[in-house]
């Protein structure tokens, strides 16, 4: 035989199966390297989800896809650390998705990790929680090591069939496991039948357990915080309305307007708001700074925010004034039984001067109880005080009287300074110390670390008593430097305030009164036109009205 055809067969031969080898070691690396790529892809994802039900169901199927499992199921430790619930369940063959973000309720039983103050051994999710260690089952028929019979009567009931299993502990950062995650029936690619799960796989389906475990800790993290800051800001805005009786549950109801409008505007494709969309986090932004637009009052008197009538401070000094006056006509009939005893002791009393004094008794007892009449009625918020009434208590606060020697006035400068308030309740300076709430909601917002999310807090939050003129506090901003959240605030804090059905200083306004008052507001450039003409048009105050409102405030026919 030629020996060069015997060199050239074996060189196409040796080539032929270097290219086969490099074929396969290429195949073999650009499947690793989509591996790589896969699993980094896996991490970057379970990393930055930060909802809880798509992370849970996101880390099974991210899961079965490496493993090319049938099915899988997640596992949480309870709070208490001794039951493992169910989380999601996945079951390719039989199209079963539930927990997560499936939208189906999972009501199976949890697994107890103790038994009779034993530790469950016999279920195989329970071993792997309370051991660390990872279970690999070829066969669960012809395992003897644990308890299966629920799988096989699951298979019994469906008529499925759970061959092989694998069940992996989820190790947190701190090597504190918080979960289990349940895999069954591996499946050839290939082929489709049902395999062991490769121990090929076993290991880095373990990796991703624990990053994922770190991932499901750190959302969990997020979302505790998250419900404390919630919590504390709803126990601020709880102990703020319970200074005042009368005002105990306004932020709940000014929170409750505030997103009504901010959701209707993200529904209205018109115009002037076809262009606003609130995002999700922007919706939470607006939100908290609801929640928080009176924490400024923590620092306002009682007194100040429950003063009910004019006199009131700690308690309604209208009482002492009636005293005083009861006092006064005890010591004007003493002074006229006076003059009786008098006369009677010179012995010139007559029938004509006993008349003449008692009618001079009667006439000023009648000015008196007139006088003291005038002061309660005017000790009321809704009593407007004109001209006429102002000179008139003046006149009273004028009159002396004397106990002991000592001359008193009708009526202290105190007195009568809070019984000549125009209208409503409050002094000028009283009237200041309220608004400072919002002075001070802006100082204590600030001082909050808020996220670059909600950093907006303080400004929406310390904005609704600006007006639309510059007219509002507290720093009498105009239209154009008041963001739209601060102007949504500002109209549910005024009908919330008028439609109050628990002030005691005033009868529960109709709807019909209260949206004629808004639209003077509008007129006079005090609120934003356009969120007020959504605000009637959607009828979002009827929306309201029928879940807070009195039924006989709610006057349809007068609107």
């Amino acid at each position: 035989m030629n020996s060069s055809k015997i060199n050239y067969s074996t060189n196409k031969g040796l080539n032929s199966l270097l290219k086969n080898v490099i074929s396969d070691i290429k195949e073999y690396a650009e499947h690793q390297i989509t591996h790589i790529k896969k699993r980094a892809e896996i991490g970057i994802a379970l990393s930055v989800e930060k909802d809880l039900n798509k992370l849970l169901e996101m880390i099974v199927d991210e899961a079965r896809g490496l493993l090319n499992a049938d099915a899988g199921t997640l596992y949480r430790l309870d709070k208490d650390e001794k039951y493992l619930c169910f989380e999601i369940v996945q079951n390719e063959s039989l199209g079963i998705r539930m927990g997560g973000k499936s939208g189906k309720k999972l009501e199976l039983p949890s697994v107890p990790l103790y038994v009779d103050g034993d530790p469950n051994y016999s279920n195989v999710s329970s071993y792997a929680a309370l051991t660390g260690k990872i279970i690999n089952i070829p066969d669960v028929y012809k395992a003897k090591e644990f308890d299966f019979t629920g799988p096989k009567k699951y298979d019994e009931k469906t008529g499925y069939k759970s061959t092989s299993m694998l069940v992996i502990p989820m190790k947190n950062h701190e090597d504190n496991i918080i979960g289990v995650l349940q895999f069954i029936n591996a499946i050839d690619p290939e082929t489709r039948e049902i395999i062991p799960f490769s121990e090929e796989y076993v290991e880095e389906a373990a990796s991703l357990a624990s990053q994922a475990a770190i991932s499901l800790t750190n959302t969990q993290l997020i979302q505790d915080l998250k419900s404390l800051f919630d919590s504390f800001i709803r126990s601020i805005a709880t102990a703020i309305d319970a200074k005042s009786p009368y005002t105990k549950g306004h932020i709940d109801r000014v929170v409750e307007l505030t997103m009504l409008i901010a959701e209707k505007i993200n529904e209205t494709k018109e115009a002037p708001f076809n262009n606003i969309t609130f995002t999700q986090d922007e919706m939470e932004e607006l939100r908290i700074a609801a929640w928080m637009h009176d924490i400024g009052k923590i620092t306002t008197p009682e007194y100040v925010v429950d003063k009910s009538t004019k006199l009131e401070t700690i308690f309604d000094r209208i009482h002492i004034v009636h005293t005083r006056f009861a006092l006064i006509e005890k010591i004007t009939e003493t002074e006229y039984l006076n003059k009786k005893l008098e006369l009677i002791q010179k012995g010139k009393l007559t029938d004509s001067d006993i008349k003449t004094i008692d009618n001079e008794l009667s006439e000023k007892l009648k000015i008196l109880r007139d006088n003291a009449e005038l002061i309660t009625l005017c000790n009321k918020p809704s009593e407007f005080i004109n001209d006429d009434k102002l000179n008139q208590l003046k006149e009273i606060a004028n009159k002396k009287f004397y106990l002991n020697g000592v001359e008193y006035p009708f009526l202290s400068e105190n007195e009568l300074k809070n019984i000549c308030i125009r209208k409503g309740s409050l002094t000028n300076e009283e009237r200041e110390v309220i608004e400072n709430h919002v002075v001070m909601t802006l100082k204590m917002t600030e001082q909050l670390p808020f996220p670059k999310k909600l950093s907006k807090v303080p400004e929406f939050a310390s904005g609704h008593h600006e007006k639309l003129d510059g007219s509002g506090y507290p720093k009498k901003l105009k239209k154009e430097q008041l963001s739209i959240q601060a102007r949504i605030m500002a109209i549910a804090d005024i009908f919330e305030a008028l439609t109050a059905k628990d002030r005691p200083y005033k009868k529960p306004m109709k709807l019909s009164e209260a949206i004629k008052i808004l639209g003077f507001m509008k007129k006079d450039k005090h609120i934003d036109p356009d969120i007020y003409e959504l605000f009637i048009k959607e009828k979002l105050y009827l929306k309201y009205a029928e879940t807070q409102l009195n039924k006989e405030q709610i006057d349809i026919d007068g609107l």
